[in-house]
């Protein structure tokens, strides 16, 4: 008899679960952005002088040796999370491990005295929050049917876009360094606590954990695309959707300061970031109900990543300021839709129950790698080979290969 643990979920989960479980998501996007926006750019200026280095490389080796730390935690605590027995359930010990170690951490940035501190802090952060993101992501295919994915997904979302909002005020409201990571690590803490009183978790009898092999470990982090193919299909789409976007976004304030002369480049970017939040958040979770709706995932995934390219295109060809306020929007509502359905599209394909918390953080890596691969890749065509409006351009084809491979997915509708 299957467990549990392992069993494809058929009841629905109630509103008070998915806000609890949206609600720890949130709080854990506070205490990513809440640095990554505020904290660590200004202790960056104040360890700068001392470094010899400019407070943007400060900045740039400090967030770059993180961010290489978290693609590695993300799929390794998924992994352990999956072979947990303990009588507490599989994700729960690691919500509660990842978020006290987080607000810990978090402190540990806030008495941070130079560049190294602030590497080892902003390391532990990314491990330890990680870990119990990876544990909250794989609790929705633990417990949600495939035909409520959808609408959980955009609720998640919809956290993930107002954690890093929230992450960013809340650093900038209580006045100082220290300050602004005490409150970050209280928000993590509190907003966790509702899911683990209450979200319950699945127990994995010892008896269906897998025997302990070093190698056979980490060769499961390899998931062949011959053998899973559909898995393979997904990952690459949302791979190139996500690098679409980071190439839009990532040299925004000098194309509207270079590019645009815009009078004032950093209020041009709190507008189209402001602009592209407010019809992400309004598509978000519609587009992840409608698709529950429906049965259908792939049509919302296509046409969102269509529209996404569309709009990178507009912005190749209309280099204007309305121009970008028209693409902000129209980047807004194909991402928010493409958000909550692909996610739920993500966990239709997973290949085994034994595996969910692995594989979501190897789908993770997705999300994570684009960010690292952006610069590599900007850099050289906006200096030397054809400036914004060829960089946007290859932005737009390659959102359209996305949508185009979604295509590829055989098993799900």
């Amino acid at each position: 008899m299957t467990t549990p643990a392992l069993a494809e979920p058929v009841d629905r989960v109630g509103r008070g679960w998915t806000t609890a479980l949206a609600l720890a998501n949130w709080a854990v996007w506070v205490g990513w952005y809440g640095p990554l926006q505020i904290l660590l750019p200004e202790q960056s200026e104040e360890f700068a002088p001392g470094t010899g280095m400019s407070k943007e490389t400060l900045l740039a080796w400090v967030t770059g040796v993180g961010a290489a730390v978290s693609l590695v935690a993300n799929p390794l605590f998924g992994a352990l999370s999956d072979r947990t027995t303990s009588g507490w359930g599989r994700r729960r010990p690691w919500i509660v491990a990842g978020v006290a170690g987080g607000a810990l951490s978090l402190l540990l940035l806030a008495g941070a005295d130079g560049l190294w501190t602030m590497i080892v802090g902003w390391c532990l952060v990314q491990l330890t929050l990680n870990a119990a993101f990876a544990a909250v992501t794989a609790a929705v295919p633990d417990r949600v049917p495939r035909l409520q994915r959808g609408s959980v997904g955009g609720w998640l979302g919809a956290a993930q876009i107002l954690g890093a909002v929230a992450g960013t005020g809340l650093a900038t409201a209580v006045g100082g360094i220290a300050a602004g990571y005490a409150a970050c690590a209280v928000f993590v803490v509190a907003g966790v606590l509702p899911y683990v009183l209450r979200g319950g978790d699945f127990r994995l009898a010892a008896d269906h954990r897998p025997p302990w092999s070093l190698p056979a470990f980490l060769r499961s982090f390899w998931l062949s695309p011959r053998r899973y193919p559909d898995f393979g299909w997904a990952w690459l789409t949302r791979f190139l959707i996500n690098l679409s976007n980071a190439l839009v976004i990532l040299y925004l304030l000098y194309y509207l300061r270079d590019r645009l002369d815009y009078d004032d480049p950093d209020e041009g970017v709190l507008i189209l970031t402001a602009v592209n939040s407010v019809t992400l958040l309004a598509t978000v979770v519609v587009g992840g109900v409608w698709s529950d709706r429906v049965g259908r995932r792939k049509p919302f995934v296509r046409w969102s990543g269509l529209l996404m390219a569309a709009a990178t295109a507009l912005l190749a060809a209309w280099q204007t300021w309305p121009g970008a306020i028209v693409v902000a929007a129209l980047l807004g509502v194909g991402l928010g839709v493409f958000m909550s359905v692909d996610f739920a599209l993500m966990t239709d394909v997973l290949p085994k129950a034994l595996d969910r918390g692995k594989d979501l953080g190897v789908i993770n890596i997705a999300n994570a790698l684009p960010q690292v691969a952006a610069p590599a890749l900007a850099a050289p065509v906006v200096t030397h080979l054809g400036g914004y409006r060829v960089l946007y351009g290859a932005a737009a084809v390659i959102a359209l290969a996305g949508a185009v491979l979604v295509g590829r997915i055989k098993g799900v509708d």
